[in-house]
């Protein structure tokens, strides 16, 4: 009965304050990502983009021309956009999550055919993902082969060829 109250008293008094109530439960924050894990694998990246915060982070590992962190729904939906052009793929193999946090292994993968060697890629990555009003508000990849992303990357996106590279 004490939780109950103790529950409502914080309620109340983040109403009052003006900031968030609680954070969402576990479940609630495992569902973000499984639903977007289900859009991404449908290839519908107007829907995966419904899952990102105005604001979020996206931090991509490596040294290859897509590492870095992506800031914003529309640099990290484009972000999307160029895996998609990679034909990179996921499957969701374990979900754990809080209050606050989501974990994923998946595993990640291209196999474009008639692109020369490293031009394909098949691992295990593991995200980090902080969830905020039902939105994806930062993520954070790890790659269990960052060497093997790392080709793959190079290959699937090729610098422009100078002079050009430089004329921007």
């Amino acid at each position: 009965m004490s939780g109950t109250i103790t529950r409502a008293l914080l309620l109340t008094g983040a109403l009052f304050s003006g900031t968030p109530a609680m954070a969402a439960s576990p479940e609630e924050n495992r569902k973000v990502i499984a639903d977007y894990y289900a859009a991404y694998a449908a290839g519908d990246m107007n829907k995966v983009a419904d899952f990102f915060a105005e604001d979020i982070e996206w931090h991509i590992p490596g040294h290859h021309p897509l590492a870095g962190t992506k800031h914003g729904k529309a640099e990290v939906a484009a972000f999307f956009r160029q895996l998609g052009k990679a034909g990179f793929r996921a499957e969701l193999i374990a979900l754990t999550a809080d209050e606050n946090w989501v974990i994923d292994m998946h595993r990640g993968w291209s196999n474009r055919s008639g692109n020369p060697q490293g031009a394909n890629v098949d691992t295990i990555w593991v995200l980090a993902f902080r969830i905020e009003n039902g939105k994806i508000k930062e993520a954070r990849n790890f790659s269990y082969d960052q060497a093997a992303a790392d080709t793959f990357f190079w290959a699937a996106y090729p610098l422009k060829p100078l002079p050009e590279r430089l004329a921007d």
